[in-house]
């Protein structure tokens, strides 16, 4: 991992979609060959229009007046950039952001590579809750002095991207960078699967009082405070399962209008679920207790180029990737998979066809979505995708 050729950046938005929202500040740091920061570029810049939730980066209007818009500091940025492999902590949505910024200003991008620490962290597996920005921080013993800042968190990010590289090293990971040169013409992107499969057993429903345990369904419905792409975020990085209904299992309702006569407030009354409004919640979100990783007893199938493989549960796909490369033809391993039903997801139609057909040829059985009885998930990789990017997920069931 060569830290000299990076550049570890962070950007706050006034939302969450690079075609429709704008940057606010953005910082970037430049790193030498051991990982010491060799210079540092700050900047506020002028969304000119609402700066979105303040209550998140602290921006108002009062602060960034004044500030030069993003084309009065792009020329100043690409210097910075130039030459450099981006980093950054989720770096699709960073380097989203800059590049449309950059082709707003008419300016070039020159980034050619990035770097995401988010898959890095997964990669690795390390023994942590979840692998934000603050708890790989704690981890590696590094302070936070202020969360959502641009300039502090890439601070932070320098901190922990030495902590990773360590570990890297010692377990001979390679780090995860992907060419992005040609992406900004098909931005947004979306990811595989409308959500990530929760890695957590159910633990039952929230009871009055006690705290969220790891797997707990959770339900949101009204309006609420944090923008609904950012809450959902929070509690699926905390390790909740995000439903879009209230059922007999859901554990519990996020809601600001305890009275309200939407059909998932009346059910979970009719249900006796707990209700909590958005902040007790929020509240909760930041001591979620330990749940039961569903990779002790279930299976995964990962499939990948020519063929797919039967990877482990928990297996980080970066480390299936490399037993993908190794396979050959269309098998999903020497593994019987009589008994097993397996959902295959991603690929183009023929792959998806090809690898169903290989999971039918060793005894198992395909699935069209995910119902109860399916054992395994199969997730095609391609090398044209970013697949060891943010969107690295491991599919468990």
């Amino acid at each position: 991992m060569e830290l000299g050729s990076y550049a570890l950046v962070d950007v706050e938005t006034t939302g969450l979609r690079p075609g429709q929202h704008r940057v606010l500040s953005v910082a970037a740091l430049l790193l030498d060959a051991a990982g010491a920061v060799v210079r540092e570029f700050h900047t506020l810049v002028d969304p000119g229009g609402d700066p979105g939730p303040v209550h998140i980066h602290g921006l108002t209007r009062e602060i960034l007046r004044g500030a030069p818009d993003f084309g009065r500091v792009a020329g100043e940025l690409a210097g910075v950039l130039s030459g450099r492999v981006l980093v950054a902590h989720n770096a699709r949505f960073d380097h989203g952001f800059l590049a449309a910024e950059f082709r707003r200003a008419g300016v070039r991008m020159p980034v050619r590579r990035r770097m995401c620490t988010l898959a890095l962290a997964r990669r690795i597996a390390l023994p942590t809750a979840d692998f934000t920005l603050a708890t790989l921080a704690a981890h590696y013993g590094v302070v936070q002095r202020r969360a959502h800042d641009a300039l502090d968190d890439t601070r932070v990010l320098a901190g922990v991207l030495r902590g990773l590289a360590g570990d890297a090293a010692r377990l001979g990971i390679a780090a995860p960078e992907l060419d992005c040169a040609d992406e900004p013409a098909r931005w947004p992107r979306t990811r595989v699967g409308a959500k990530p499969v929760c890695g957590y057993r159910y633990p039952g429903r929230l009871r009055a009082g006690e705290p969220l345990v790891q797997g707990m369904k959770v339900a949101i419905t009204g309006d609420t405070a944090l923008e609904r792409e950012v809450l959902v975020a929070r509690a699926e990085a905390a390790g909740l399962d995000v439903t879009g209904a209230v059922s007999g299992r859901t554990s519990v309702l996020v809601c600001n209008e305890p009275g309200s006569g939407s059909a998932k407030a009346r059910r979970a009354r009719e249900l006796g679920t707990v209700v909590l409004r958005e902040g007790e919640f929020l509240r909760l979100l930041e001591e979620v207790r330990a749940g039961e990783s569903v990779a002790r007893g279930a299976g995964t199938v990962v499939a990948g180029g020519d063929g797919a493989v039967l990877g482990t549960p928990g297996q980080a796909i970066g480390d299936v990737r490399k037993q993908a490369d190794t396979a050959t033809g269309s098998g999903v391993g020497t593994e019987t998979l009589a008994g097993r039903r397996v959902l295959v997801l991603g690929g183009t139609h023929a792959e998806a066809t090809r690898i169903r057909a290989a999971v039918t040829a060793r005894g198992g059985s395909a699935a069209t979505n995910l119902p109860a009885r399916v054992t395994d998930v199969a997730f095609l990789l391609d090398d044209t995708e970013t697949v060891a990017d943010d969107a690295d997920f491991v599919f468990y069931t």
